[in-house]
């Protein structure tokens, strides 16, 4: 994400930076000859920078975690391009272990962003860097109905969301296979809120991850329809109601599909999120999948909102990090763990 200089008079945009970053927020001189950024790099947490308006140079002006950072071996992702199912060009972000070897077969998570109309890019995520400093090489695409490519790109999931999207997701895991990179027999997958859907919808249409981690997720759009705090505002993902559109909203549930399910399961609830109502998602799969005897577990944190992964209390966000880690490690590696198992 980079700063663009708008002409009023003609309507011309021009770039004021450069570079692979994220810029979150500024601040100009009322003549524009000067601005304090906000920078993040996917090594760098957060800093205050300079931006000359005229040359757009940066200055950095803070070093705020340099002391910490110096005890980290923090690394810098690959960001590539593949090839869907259709012929559609997808970009991804593969984050690898701070000792990769090449030759060498890692496991992998597939970690899915919410939205869907959002998007991963140039900026640090602790996510991913504590996944692959546990051993993982983690993989964060952006499928169609992701944002900053257009719009007909992000539009092409309407009325047909999940689907095609889960096609992309595949495919990009079918990269990392083909480049000798992981180890097909131990993926894992997991995602929250919209990425938590496509993980609830991935485990129902495929049997090749061996863990799945699903966060803040739906599972019936009618029931979510009925109770979230936002559903009048996306009219446009279905074409009418539930009792209008019975047929569709059915066939877009991953619940629908929990019979086919054999991947083991953690669902990581909030239980004061308002957004995606537990009931509505991680509930429904927990039940479902207890009845039909499959390994599942559900984590839920008291007081916590649908911004848990984001603002939540800080304890609670380590929590969350620790517990799909270790299912990972549990389901994933093999490792002997057994603060899950059923008494």
């Amino acid at each position: 994400m980079n700063l663009k200089r708008v002409d009023v008079e003609t309507g011309d945009v021009g770039a004021l930076t450069n570079g692979n970053h994220s810029l979150s927020s500024y601040s100009a001189t009322p003549d524009g000859s000067k601005f304090a950024v906000l920078m993040s790099t996917p090594t760098n947490i957060g800093d205050l920078f300079l931006v000359d308006g005229a040359t757009g140079r940066m200055q950095q002006l803070t070093h705020s975690n340099d002391e910490l950072f110096s005890k980290l071996n923090v690394t810098e992702p690959e960001m590539f391009w593949y090839k869907s199912f259709d012929g559609k060009r997808i970009q991804a972000w593969v984050q690898r272990p701070p000792d990769f070897v090449e030759g060498k077969k890692y496991p992998m998570i597939l970690d899915i962003h919410g939205g869907p109309h959002a998007a991963y890019g140039y900026t640090f995520d602790h996510e991913f860097q504590w996944m692959a400093a546990k051993g993982y090489v983690v993989l964060y695409p952006n499928p169609r109905g992701s944002t900053t490519y257009g719009q007909d790109f992000g539009n092409i999931i309407q009325y047909h969301y999940p689907g095609d999207d889960y096609k992309d997701l595949m495919a990009g895991v079918d990269e990392l296979v083909k480049r000798g990179w992981v180890d097909p027999e131990r993926l894992g997958v997991t995602g929250g809120s919209g990425g938590g859907v496509l993980t609830n919808w991935t485990i129902g249409h495929t049997d090749r991850f061996k863990a799945a981690a699903s966060q803040r997720s739906i599972a019936d759009w009618r029931d979510f329809w009925y109770t979230a705090d936002f559903t009048q505002f996306t009219p446009s993902w279905f074409r009418g109601a539930p009792w209008e559109q019975e047929a569709d909203f059915k066939e877009r549930s991953p619940i629908t599909y929990v019979e086919k399910i054999k991947t083991p399961l953690m669902l990581i609830e909030g239980e004061a999120d308002f957004r995606t109502p537990p009931g509505a998602g991680g509930e429904q799969m927990f039940r479902a999948l207890k009845y039909l005897k499959k390994p599942v577990v559900m984590v839920r944190f008291p007081g916590e909102s649908h911004e848990l992964s984001r603002s939540g209390k800080p304890v609670h966000r380590v929590e969350r990090l620790q517990h799909i880690v270790a299912w990972m490690d549990k389901w994933v590696v093999g490792a002997e763990i057994h603060a899950y198992d059923v008494q």
